[in-house]
């Protein structure tokens, strides 16, 4: 190779490794901060193709997006020195981009850290002015508007990052607390369930009681309907026979007889002491009856 082509050579890679070095792209989900020496010189460096002086200028990126510091759970006392472990989770996003340089070097482990101990102390001292109701269920959403607008107002001035949103993801009690709790709740349950069985049972009487009343009284009705109906009929029927022996005595006669031998002589082994001229064979000796 000759010398003016290794010159060329030279003056190219010399080029290629100056502008890999004085460019470099931000992309959309980034910001950047550039530094001269150490010094920040552009906070705020907007996504595109940007051109920095190589060996003097330095760029730092880091993510633009929403983040999320997800705490550990810690143990809070409330106003009545109930302890309660809590379990929370931020939203934020870096707002001044010299301030968190200048606080976490751009390090999302140590802005997470920082933050997470932000949150705790706030939680703790919203926890210790409320009742355990309160932080359940009465107050909670207040205590999540206050505590991110405290946390958020410490974070922008120590950390330059912008709290979004606090909420707090689960409460438990201790677990030697929720277990007595739970043998609380278990025995008024149940204290709970015996009265309700109790009523039942009182409004099962009642309600067994009154159709038992409607039951002798429907009965009681029916019998007195039915016995009505047998007097009209048994009334009818005598009338029946009244007339019927008016019309002819002798064979009104003659039909009992018959019902009465039949009913007589029903039985197998029946025994009856008459004496011959007795009025019961009148009919027997005679078909018209002594006539």
């Amino acid at each position: 190779m000759s010398t003016r082509n290794f010159v060329l050579l030279s003056v190219a890679l010399l080029v290629v490794f100056v502008a890999s070095n004085a460019l470099y792209v931000i992309k959309e989900t980034e910001r950047g901060v550039l530094l001269r020496f150490g010094e920040v010189v552009n906070p705020n460096l907007q996504p595109g193709l940007h051109v920095k002086i190589p060996f003097v200028n330095n760029v730092r990126k880091f993510d633009s997006r929403v983040l999320t510091v997800d705490s550990a759970a810690e143990r809070f006392f409330t106003q009545e020195q109930k302890a309660l472990i809590v379990d929370s989770y931020a939203k934020f996003k870096v707002g001044d981009t010299a301030k968190f340089y200048t606080a976490t070097g751009f390090d999302e482990a140590r802005a997470r850290a920082l933050l997470a101990q932000r949150i705790n102390d706030g939680l703790r001292n919203q926890v210790a002015v409320r009742t355990i109701q309160e932080v359940v269920s009465g107050e909670r959403d207040e205590l999540m508007e206050v505590l991110t607008a405290e946390v958020t107002k410490a974070a922008q001035q120590e950390l330059g990052v912008e709290v979004i949103d606090v909420r707090v993801k689960k409460i438990d009690l201790p677990k030697d607390v929720s277990e007595s709790v739970y043998r609380r709740m278990n025995a008024e349950r149940e204290k709970e369930a015996r009265e309700h069985r109790a009523q039942g049972q009182e409004l099962a009487e009642g309600i067994r009681a009154a159709a038992d009343r409607e039951v002798t009284v429907l009965i009681a009705n029916a019998y007195k309907e039915a016995e009505e109906i047998r007097g009209e009929g048994d009334a009818t029927a005598t009338a029946v026979y009244a007339t019927a022996f008016n019309e002819d005595k002798e064979f009104y006669s003659f039909t009992r007889s018959l019902r009465a031998y039949q009913d007589a002589f029903r039985g197998n082994g029946d025994m009856l002491l008459i004496q011959p001229d007795s009025e019961f064979f009148r009919y027997l000796k005679d078909p018209k009856g002594g006539r």
